[in-house]
């Protein structure tokens, strides 16, 4: 039996390649229609899940997904506004509870989804964590964990809490929430901040390599752009466009991983997933009432400040209703600082506890 040769093999990569972008744009585009959050992101995402179950899989090399990592930290960093540092200090003790209550009630459903064998013990504790989901799976990666497992369970839940999140803007103050119009695709960019922004994410990208941090690829980017935001000395600026092709990348990169045993596992297993995020939305819904009584924010603010659906798409769900965007992002900002710092320690933690 003779092997294929270059040229038929790299005639096959190119035909998936078109594959895989005509299903992404068109996955994209019902997702969008639907008005479902991160339909960018999870488009793409589907479309590599089906290639990958397929025997079909594309490979994403990885300097696009660290570049894409990057954008979506400066995203993230554009998210937090410089207000952000004051409205902390002036309520620290109400949102360091708040916080620190949702970050251990979503540890004690991940070590017991773990305890219980329903995931693997750090892959149940990123799966679990409340912080931007694309950061979770990142961060599943660099420590061991199953990063398809915690991707189905970190955007099943943004896909809930978002739905949720919309609800309550629509029948709780009676808003809806609105996408951007063909125009907003292509608005008028400032180029030196653009230029800045790249600067940002190429340093963040460069230091990351040289000292081989495992999630510098995001966080790096994301620490620059929040200090030189707050020093006044940039505004990041992202196109729309650039941030629609870092998300389809990071789906691609999330769902190429994915294959048929994969998806088998997770099947099994989605009934207690779906009770787990269940779970954890309820608890944090009637922390977010102690915490509207408590401070006399409204209660989809407060909703919104300890809403497990991960900052990013948070944020955008704020950005588009009535609420006290400085508040809600300062609760987030802590909690994903606060995720990051203890996700590693503690998901050792419960895998040890859980192995031993």
């Amino acid at each position: 039996m003779s092997l294929p040769s270059p040229a038929s093999g790299s005639h096959a990569q190119a035909v998936r390649w078109i594959v895989l972008l005509s299903i992404s744009s068109a996955i994209s585009i019902v997702f969008e229609l639907l008005h479902l959050p991160a339909a960018l992101l999870l488009g793409p995402m589907v479309a590599a899940i089906l290639l990958g179950v397929n025997g079909r899989a594309v490979m994403m090399p990885r300097p696009a997904f660290m570049a894409a990592q990057g954008v979506v930290g400066t995203m993230m960093a554009r998210a937090m506004p410089p207000t952000v540092l004051g409205e902390i200090l002036a309520a620290w003790p109400v949102i360091l509870l708040g916080v620190a209550s949702v970050v251990l009630t979503a540890n004690v459903i991940g070590y017991a989804l773990a305890r219980f064998r329903v995931l693997p013990g750090t892959t149940a504790v990123w799966g679990a964590s409340p912080g931007a989901a694309t950061a979770m799976v990142i961060m599943a990666e660099a420590y061991g964990g199953d990063t398809r497992l915690v991707a189905v369970m970190q955007y099943l839940r943004v896909l809930i809490v978002a739905s949720m999140a919309s609800l309550a803007a629509r029948f709780y103050l009676g808003a809806t929430l609105t996408g951007g119009t063909a125009a907003a695709w292509f608005p008028p960019v400032h180029w030196v901040n653009f230029a800045g922004t790249l600067a940002v994410i190429a340093a963040g990208l460069l230091l990351s390599r040289l000292f081989r941090l495992t999630t510098g690829a995001m966080i790096l980017p994301m620490l620059f752009a929040i200090g030189l935001q707050g020093a006044g000395v940039l505004t990041v600026e992202l196109p729309p466009v650039l941030l629609a092709a870092s998300y389809a990348v990071c789906g691609w990169a999330i769902g190429s991983r994915f294959n048929r045993e994969i998806i088998a596992y997770a099947a099994r297993a989605l009934p207690t997933i779906l009770l787990a995020i269940a779970v954890l939305v309820a608890i944090c819904a009637i922390y977010a009432g102690v915490l509207a009584s408590v401070t006399g924010v409204d209660f989809l603010t407060a909703y919104l400040a300890t809403s497990p659906g991960g900052a990013d798409s948070v944020a955008i769900i704020a950005a588009s209703s009535n609420v006290d965007m400085s508040f809600v992002m300062a609760m987030q900002t802590m909690r994903f600082f606060m995720v990051l710092l203890t996700g590693p320690a503690t998901a050792r933690f419960i895998a040890d506890r859980v192995s031993g």
